[in-house]
């Protein structure tokens, strides 16, 4: 195993804040992270001579240290109120391995947990994409990110939230399953059409 992250080579510049040196971009590990209704794309850049680590959030700098010493160890920072960590690891033949741990768990831990929590669907309306996202923890539902702030609303055998956006009407329905390990099933419409759950593509409405 190398290590938990999309391994790159020979990537092209990327988009966002440059830093001092300039444009180029030395990105070797890029994970997306799934959190409070978004999906955190983090990349991080080492550089292997100088020691050189920056690390990127959705394309924005968050933070560089342009030498250092020592090429292996841990980076810390914040991602919402999450504690993540980045560690570089030595491996033989002078490569190395970058893993990505948030809230004490690995990546794949978290992602795995988030997939259980989460409930996603995406839908394309004419030029405007919908991510709608369900925690069925706290049952908190995201549009693009955004927390919505409607409130359920009690119908025969569940409950149906109603929202609207861009003059489109979103109706997220939760019912009981009748089967204890199927649980509550959840259901959106986009005026009146059903939209699938992420899992398999987008809905093109």
């Amino acid at each position: 195993m190398l290590n938990n992250a999309d391994i790159l080579s020979n990537i092209p510049p990327l988009g966002g804040k440059e830093g001092a040196a300039g444009p180029h971009r030395e990105v070797v590990a890029r994970w997306r992270v799934p959190m409070y209704g978004k999906v955190y794309e983090i990349e991080f850049e080492h550089g292997t001579a100088s020691g050189k680590r920056v690390l990127w959030i959705d394309k924005q700098e968050v933070f560089r240290r342009d030498w250092m010493f020592k090429l292996v160890g841990e980076d810390m920072f914040k991602l919402e109120d999450k504690r993540c960590i980045i560690r570089v690891d030595p491996m033989p033949g002078f490569r190395y391995s970058y893993s990505l741990f948030v809230d004490g768990k690995s990546y794949e831990q978290f992602t795995e947990s988030q997939a259980k929590a989460l409930k996603t669907w995406e839908a394309k309306l004419g030029d405007n994409f919908y991510r709608i996202v369900l925690e069925k923890n706290t049952l908190n539902i995201y549009v693009n990110g955004k927390l919505i702030e409607e409130n359920g609303e009690f119908v025969d055998g569940g409950t149906d939230t109603t929202f609207l956006e861009d003059g489109n009407t979103f109706v997220l329905s939760a019912r009981t399953s009748g089967n204890k390990r199927e649980g509550i099933v959840h259901r959106l419409t986009v005026n009146g059409a059903e939209v699938f759950d992420a899992g398999g593509a987008t809905t093109a409405l």
